[in-house]
């Protein structure tokens, strides 16, 4: 791993321990997004494991592999960094079950909650319910994936348990549902109340949350837990929930209400004032 995150490729030491299942829930892995132009962060961009707003084209090993030719950012558990450990999560999921991730959350999660339209692509036979994506610049949207088309239009060419998902309102809706109510899937809760407890509180400790971790003010309000964010102060303390690059945003309240947006354009600055209006609902 570096000796520190803006160090030179070269300055490493080893590191002190492994990467287990906690770091990553938790983005504490040493892998993930850098937001400035250090050695690491070029080296990222060099050899296509930077994040971006298109999926990586390489297969889920050979991204692996790349990945791990570049040093840490950190000790393992000792920083914070977004994106990347989940990717790497879901290549784990795919070991250790032995098959491909989409073919495990197929089985294994969405049929039993009958998310019928959840999956790392979307099949031929549904292209026509696929929108097409935006982003925003000075003359308005511009579109990046053609209605029907892009890269998540039918079976990849390559593994992509690395991947992200594409999904519907309802679909969203039916996962967020069981765990407001505690509701029983195939006879067992879809997650204990203890996991539960854990997922939905924040789990990073402050040393961690650095200003250079994350964007600026992120971490004034919010903290992480097991793959969202939950806000620890202001207004909806206790809510948690997550956006989405692509224009998704999700909540949920302390209360069970839910919230959620699928606007299939990029986040960006334009349209951060939309997201600040849904986040907003449903005030206690």
């Amino acid at each position: 791993m570096l000796t520190n995150p803006g160090a030179a490729l070269t300055e490493t030491v080893p590191a002190s321990r492994p990467i287990t299942l906690r770091h990553l829930l938790t983005n504490g892995s040493g892998y993930g997004m850098a937001l400035d132009d250090s050695p690491l962060a070029q080296a990222m961009t060099a050899n296509g494991t930077a994040a971006g707003p298109a999926p990586s084209p390489f297969g889920a090993d050979d991204w692996l592999a790349r990945l791990a030719e570049l040093p840490l950012a950190f000790q393992p558990g000792s920083g914070w960094r977004y994106h990347h450990s989940f990717a790497v999560l879901g290549i784990l999921l795919a070991r250790v079950t032995q098959r491909p991730l989409g073919e495990h959350l197929a089985d294994d999660l969405f049929a039993p909650l009958g998310m019928a339209d959840t999956g790392l692509w979307v099949p031929e036979s549904k292209l026509d319910r696929l929108p097409a994506a935006y982003r925003t610049d000075t003359d308005g949207l511009v579109e990046t994936e053609p209605a029907g088309g892009g890269p998540y239009a039918g079976p990849p060419p390559v593994d992509v348990s690395h991947g992200e998902l594409v999904s519907t309102a309802r679909d969203f809706h039916r996962f967020l549902r069981p765990l407001v109510l505690g509701s029983l899937v195939n006879d067992a809760p879809l997650i204990s109340a203890e996991h539960l407890r854990l997922m939905t509180s924040d789990q990073v400790p402050s040393e961690h949350k650095t200003p250079k971790s994350f964007f600026p003010g992120f971490w004034d309000s919010t903290g992480w837990g097991f793959g969202v964010g939950v806000q620890i102060d202001g207004p909806q303390r206790g809510r948690y929930g997550w956006s989405g690059g692509q224009g998704t945003d999700f909540f949920v309240d302390p209360d069970g209400a839910i919230g959620v947006l699928l606007t299939q354009v990029e986040l960006g600055q334009q349209m951060w004032p939309l997201i600040e209006e849904f986040q907003a609902l449903h005030l206690p």
